[in-house]
């Protein structure tokens, strides 16, 4: 047999056959210790205390490799990864997605989701497990671990378990996040900007330190005089205002406020004449109201610690405002800032103890870097996306980032080729909600990296009970906004354009 003959049959052999899975076990990586490599049948992958719906969604999951490792750059690190490849059917591709929070597991369901569309597909615990900041006293490897190290170890030794499996690097790699995980792939493409040809970062947490005083703020302002709270019932008078007052301005009454940013709304309008009454607010709650909106200020200079919620959003403030305060900026404090667990989220100093906290940090969790040119230079893409009613980190703060990014690369024109931004009317963080928040940025970001398309819209759908579709909405690019073209029926993307926002 020809020397030609046998490349062109070793190209045309399938993917799977390059290393069997078994084998990745003996596979040699520095710093890193191969736990787990198993073939898992198409159906059977399970994990411990499963319900029967979190089972039936794993039972669809085609056959796979299943690799797990522990990666340990510094003697303080025991980074956990996992590594999902399709046994066949490969479309020659890398993704790692995201966590949530303080990041302390495997994102099993997005891996899941991610091998379900052909990915070769990685995850990490980022270094610790557990859902809050209890592991970084003591251990500032661990943070450095969970600020960034961990996803870079992962994407780095992801890409090697994969090509050592199929024989072939992968042609393209992209990342999919939100929240912390947004944050995550802003991290990447301002620090290892080769990391992934593109980046999908849902809500990103990427101030991160004034996204920490930002989420105490409503419970700060509504928690310290019980006079000053904000219960459900009120919370649904002041939303009823802020609808009647914006809810036209995109050309169609549907309950969503299609720029909230363009809302100029008082609660005043809704105080009480007389005494207090359940369909009013006292002037306390006003005020609470009001501070909420205009979110955390330095108390000594005056100057924006943190944007405050979207007028449209206010059913979802318990989250922030209700009995007690968000538990992750709790955490923050308690564990990265003051190191003493029974720390009072009443005490904080919006001036001195947020400079503190930036001081601490010196950009190590946070991902603020507006200088994404050597991420753009290699025709990296970037969609950032946000729910306007997000109950846990501000929408603003998405549009904040966007805006720097603009101004640091000489305006939003020049930068239109390779970020855009898309805000979801009524759906809150990363999913869910009264707007339409189901839409494919998966397939938006591939087409715009393999085919240089760039998405013009994304068509978003809300499902209703019986998982059907009873609205769908395009998502246009940052500053554009959907308008209603005036015929048809106001619950279908088709009848409304993309038009420049006021």
């Amino acid at each position: 047999m020809s020397t030609k003959l046998i490349v062109i049959l070793a190209i045309a052999l399938p993917a799977a056959f390059a290393a069997p899975c078994e084998g990745l076990s003996a596979l040699s990586l520095p710093a890193t210790t191969i736990t787990k490599a198993e073939a898992v049948a198409a159906g059977a992958f399970t994990l411990p205390n499963l319900n029967a719906a979190q089972q039936e969604a794993f039972r669809g999951l085609p056959a796979f490799c299943r690799v797990a490792a522990t990666i340990r750059p510094t003697s303080d690190s025991e980074i956990k990864i996992e590594v999902w490849m399709p046994a066949e059917g490969w479309n020659r591709k890398f993704m790692g997605v995201g966590n949530g929070g303080w990041s302390g597991a495997i994102s099993y369901p997005a891996l899941a989701t991610a091998l379900g569309r052909g990915y070769a597909v990685a995850s990490t615990n980022t270094g610790h497990d557990g859902g809050d900041a209890s592991f970084v006293p003591g251990h500032p490897e661990k943070l450095v671990d969970f600020a960034y190290r961990a996803v870079h170890e992962m994407t780095v030794k992801g890409k090697a378990v994969t090509e050592a499996f199929y024989g072939n690097a992968p042609a393209r790699s992209y990342w999919n996040g939100c929240s912390s995980g947004g944050k995550q792939g802003l991290k990447e493409a301002q620090k290892f900007p080769r990391d992934y040809d593109g980046v999908i970062a849902g809500a990103p947490a990427n101030y991160w330190t004034h996204l920490m005083a930002g989420d105490l703020w409503p419970a700060f302002v509504t928690l310290k005089d019980p006079a000053a709270s904000l219960p459900p019932a009120k919370l649904a008078v002041l939303h009823k205002a802020a609808l009647a007052a914006c809810d036209k301005l995109d050309g169609v009454e549907d309950g969503l406020l299609e720029n909230p940013a363009a809302c100029r709304f008082d609660p005043a309008g809704v105080q009480c004449k007389g005494g207090a009454e359940e369909s009013c607010l006292t002037a306390p709650q006003v005020e609470s109201a009001r501070k909420i909106y205009a979110g955390a200020r330095n108390p000594r200079t005056g100057k924006q610690v943190f944007p405050g919620m979207a007028p449209g959003s206010e059913l979802v403030w318990t989250a922030l405002a209700g009995r007690e305060p968000f538990g992750i900026p709790v955490s923050h404090f308690q564990h990265v800032v003051f190191n003493k667990p029974a720390w009072d989220f009443l005490t904080l100093d919006f001036d001195k103890d947020v400079a503190l906290a930036d001081k601490l940090d010196k950009d190590l969790i946070g991902a603020t870097d507006p200088n994404l040119k050597d991420f753009f230079a290699h025709g990296g893409k970037l969609i950032v996306y946000h729910g306007w009613n997000d109950q846990l980190i501000t929408p603003l703060n998405s549009l904040d980032y966007y805006n720097s990014v603009a101004e640091k690369l000489g305006g939003a024109a020049k930068i239109d080729d390779s970020f855009r931004l898309f805000m979801a009317p009524g759906m809150n963080h990363c999913s869910g909600g009264d707007g339409p928040s189901r839409f494919d940025t998966v397939s938006a970001l591939e087409q715009w990296v393999e085919q240089g398309k760039a998405p013009e819209r994304l068509v978003a759908s809300h499902v209703a009970a019986g998982n059907q579709v009873d609205r769908s909405r395009p998502l246009c690019p940052y500053p554009q906004v959907a308008r209603y073209a005036g015929t048809g029926s106001t619950d279908d993307a088709a009848n409304f354009t993309c038009v420049r926002g006021k």
